[in-house]
């Protein structure tokens, strides 16, 4: 018998930042760092939820507080990939969204630290 903890990581999908990047049809990408490491440069398509909120939200009385509703409206079978700076914080992220629900977890490897190295497209600001 399986861990849960290793069955949810065998749910999630590693990708580089150059896998990611070349990808026709893209998941939606959330970056879940701070507000502020956010805006000082991000992916290009990538929506900002902090850990803390996202894990938060995973506690049901606190959800609809913490989450914002574009996130309560994703379907479960919603491809999502995740991204921090150097791929310590999003693979919990990860973890968290297959744990409650999403069938389709992609976790960037490397972070942003290992985007800007490749010298992928940044955005600053919100």
């Amino acid at each position: 018998m399986t861990s849960t903890s290793s069955s949810v990581r065998s749910r999630i999908t590693h990708l580089s930042p150059k896998e990611f990047a070349k990808l026709s049809n893209p998941p939606l990408l959330i970056d879940v760092r701070s507000g502020w490491e956010y805006s000082t440069g991000h992916a290009p398509t990538a929506v900002n939820l902090s850990l803390p909120r996202l894990l938060g939200g995973t506690i049901p009385m606190f959800r609809r507080w913490l989450l914002p509703q574009w996130f309560l409206d994703l379907p479960k079978d919603r491809a999502i990939a995740v991204i921090c700076l150097t791929s310590h914080r999003s693979p919990i992220a990860a973890n968290a969204l297959v744990k409650t629900g999403f069938s389709k977890v992609f976790n960037i490897t490397g972070g942003m630290m290992e985007w800007q190295r490749l010298g992928l497209e940044t955005r600053t600001g919100k």
